[in-house]
């Protein structure tokens, strides 16, 4: 088995939002798309103090595509038309299929505008294909003792599965896509191999800390493209990280994308904004 190697790295760039620190490595200027991997926003690490107003995501609509959020720090409290509402606190996730359409908001609880304190969030978007561009939506919020939390070879880390399968445990969200997604914990000096990746798109962000690939580092806040060269990425922690890790099939379709739609053609992105402009999106899942 063959290692992946490392082709490049791309900063996340700032672009706040409002109060909120925000970092974008995808997409970036140099890296349009990693297919079906679309887009990631960081929001934080940063501390609100008490009496704050909290995220800033009133609702908004989307089509096209899923996005799985990880609550790192704080909590997010979720809504949407199709009838689904949560509040998800630290080490939990939320993943949402738009697919057809809704509209959704994620804000911060009542409790943490009262009480404030530390935030970290990570949005991530991927594709769907065209014969799932218009699945019926629908939401998965599991909470971080859902979560299994499993132990690296060397015992020097923690896998956090969120869907796929690793080490014979499985993730409690099942992927349309067969995507697997997962943060990874290294203690420094710490490794880590994902098996099985032949062939498929590789998604790794640092959150924290810096890793090395082959021996190549990469720091915190970077995306790590790799070549499709191998069947095995093997990571290796420089310090204590935290690092989002992900994989699945490339869709090798065009996209067509325009604010909160992603579609595969311009008239479908018309078609989105009209839908959305006409209502259909604020009906609830029968």
């Amino acid at each position: 088995m063959a290692n992946r190697t490392l082709k490049a790295i791309h900063l996340a760039y700032r672009d706040d939002i409002r109060d909120l620190a925000t970092r974008r490595p995808l997409p970036g200027p140099d890296l349009a798309d990693l297919n079906p991997f679309l887009f990631l926003n960081h929001h934080g690490p940063q501390v609100y103090a008490p009496h704050n107003d909290g995220l800033p995501f009133g609702p908004h609509p989307h089509r096209g595509f899923e996005t799985v959020t990880f609550v790192l720090e704080g909590s997010l409290a979720h809504s949407d038309t199709g009838g689904h509402e949560s509040i998800i606190d630290a080490g939990g996730v939320q993943w949402m299929t738009a697919g057809s359409g809704l509209v959704h908001a994620e804000l911060s609880p009542q409790r943490f505008m009262e009480r404030g304190g530390k935030l970290e969030i990570l949005q991530l978007w991927l594709n769907l294909p065209a014969t799932l561009k218009m699945t019926p939506p629908r939401y998965v919020g599991v909470q971080e003792d859902a979560i299994p939390s499993i132990s690296t070879q060397e015992g020097t880390g923690r896998i956090e599965l969120v869907s796929g399968e690793w080490s014979g445990f499985h993730g409690p969200i099942q992927s349309l896509t067969n995507t697997f997604m997962s943060v990874v914990r290294l203690a420094a000096g710490g490794r880590v191999k994902f098996a099985g990746v032949a062939e498929r798109r590789v998604f790794l962000y640092v959150v924290r800390g810096s890793i090395s690939v082959e021996g190549k580092r990469v720091a915190q806040f970077n995306l790590a493209e790799l070549h499709d060269d191998g069947d095995v990425v093997e990571l290796e922690a420089n310090d204590n990280a935290v690092i989002l890790f992900g994989h699945a099939d490339p869709i090798e379709e065009p996209i067509a994308a325009r604010g909160p739609f992603v579609m595969n053609t311009q008239a479908e992105l018309d078609q989105a904004f009209a839908d959305f402009r006409a209502g259909k999106f604020n009906v609830a899942a029968g």
